[in-house]
């Protein structure tokens, strides 16, 4: 890949909805991010020169969303991923009912959802006939090559 081919990315994610987006083959692997998110363990305190971690104590509510996802269950079925980085959206358009609900019954190659990549709408189908048991994903969320957005048992 060369430098303009690295630059007309560049403005097309600067122009697009996506807050992150990676790019990898044999030679090359890039990743853009608007996020400015830090987190604690990269703060460090310039008196002490230590990780603001290992002085500010946790806070409650991260313990308590990570208790609170290790005592919910875990639904069956196999786990439809996300092909793509990009957007997630649940519904054709916002006033339009969601494609599938927890607990319907769906068909090899009906509609989960879409995720909006360069401006391009992209549908992730179902693999298989059954039924779905979870939806991982939020609407409009930004979801991430690989992460997990239906189970469908």
């Amino acid at each position: 890949m060369n430098i303009s081919d690295i630059k007309e990315l560049m403005a097309q994610f600067d122009n697009s909805s996506l807050r992150e987006f990676s790019y990898r083959n044999a030679n090359d692997d890039l990743h853009f991010s608007k996020n400015s998110l830090v987190s604690r363990e990269q703060v460090t305190d310039p008196i002490l020169e230590a990780p603001l971690s290992s002085i500010a104590p946790q806070s409650t509510s991260a313990s308590q969303a990570s208790l609170e996802t290790a005592n919910k269950p875990i639904a069956e079925g196999e786990l439809v991923e996300s092909p793509l980085v990009g957007v997630a959206y649940l519904a054709s358009a916002p006033d339009k009912p969601n494609f599938v609900a927890i607990g319907e019954t769906v068909k090899k190659g009906q509609t989960l959802l879409i995720i909006e990549a360069m401006k391009v709408m992209n549908e992730v189908l179902a693999p298989k006939d059954g039924v779905v048991t979870e939806i991982l994903v939020e609407n409009e969320e930004v979801v991430e090559f690989g992460k997990g957005l239906v189970r469908i048992k």
